[in-house]
Order: C-alpha cells, then sequence, then structure tokens
C-alpha cells in the first residue's frame, strides 16, 4: 500500500467552487482500480490550501493505471484549473504507526 499526497493551493476566491467540484470528482477517483481510500482536507490555518490523500494499493495503480486512463483526463479537466501553483505529488511507503483513521 502507498499513500499520494498533494497540497492543493487553490486560486483565490475559487475555493467554494473548488469545495464543490470535489463532490462531483470523488467518485471518479473511488472507482479506479487500486483505489483503497481517499480524503480531501482543509488546511484550518491558511485560507485556498487543501490536502488530497489517496491510498493506492500499488505506485503502479496510480501513475499508469489512472494516469493513463480516460477517467483521469476528467479529472484534470474538472480540478487542475484551481491550483496555482500546481501541486507537486508524492508517495509514501508506511512505517507503522497504531490506531484506525476515523470515519468522515
Amino acid at each position: 500500500m502507498i499513500l499520494e499526497t498533494a497540497v492543493l493551493e487553490v486560486k483565490e476566491g475559487q475555493e467554494s467552487d473548488f469545495e464543490a467540484t470535489v463532490k462531483e470528482a470523488s467518485p471518479i477517483l473511488a472507482r479506479q482500480k487500486g483505489h483503497l481510500a481517499h480524503r480531501f482536507q482543509k488546511c484550518m490555518e491558511t485560507k485556498g490550501r487543501y490536502l488530497l490523500l489517496v491510498w493506492w494499493q500499488s505506485l503502479d495503480d496510480h501513475l499508469e493505471g489512472f494516469r493513463n486512463s480516460p477517467d483521469y483526463e476528467e479529472w484534470r479537466r474538472l480540478l487542475h484549473h484551481f491550483y496555482d501553483p500546481f501541486p507537486i505529488v508524492e508517495h509514501y511507503l508506511p512505517l507503522g504507526g497504531a490506531g484506525r483513521l476515523p470515519n468522515d
């Protein structure tokens, strides 16, 4: 399992539109092969900053599967115009921990 992270800086004044579009775009991500879970989080300290967390079964599920799919084109059309600058996407392997993530 890997965790994809992206800090999303949304253009000023577009936060409400972005949040509405996230609800439309989330099912696109959820139906991908290897998708385990995802969360969008809104920063409490910095207006317009969001965090996207996506748990994938493998790195290839994200980079080869999703990013090379027609669904990615729709995802990009819906969301990418909101960002400035474009986010850096990183992938992490688990090292350990305890407990369960709380449900939404």
